[in-house]
């Protein structure tokens, strides 16, 4: 299956009547593997932000998530697993994986638990499959 079929099928997919907004697999490295039609341009440093924060988990918390020159305050997650972020009435789910980071964003309606386990049980699946 294609990094982008994971894209439109899994993550773009249909939820309880709702959408994501965007979403995208992207490497470590900040190479897209796969993307939706509307997911964001974003900075080199937006995905090394994402990382460090994996790694020392808090990083984000003052100064926020930017991803596409908008910024996300951080909330609650898992560290080292996941990243949570909120703006307004939407907000982003980061779900960090062996090779990849499984990113959604979404507006109302949407709920974020909607959000979360949309990213969340993709992540999940390709860490099983090793990726």
């Amino acid at each position: 299956m294609s990094w982008q079929t994971y894209v439109d099928e899994h993550l773009m997919c249909e939820t309880e009547g709702h959408y994501l907004t965007a979403a995208a697999i992207i490497g470590h490295d900040g190479s897209v593997w796969a993307k939706s039609e509307k997911f964001p341009e974003f900075k080199a440093e937006n995905i090394t932000g994402i990382m460090k924060d994996f790694d020392e988990p808090g990083h984000l918390a003052p100064t926020g998530l930017f991803l596409g020159g908008t910024k996300y305050m951080v909330i609650q997650g898992e560290p080292g697993a996941v990243i949570r972020g909120k703006k307004g009435a939407g907000g982003i789910t980061v779900k960090k994986t062996t090779q990849a980071l499984i990113v959604g964003v979404y507006d109302e309606p949407m709920t974020p638990g909607q959000c979360n386990m949309v990213v969340e049980r993709l992540g999940d699946y390709l860490i099983e499959q090793g990726l």
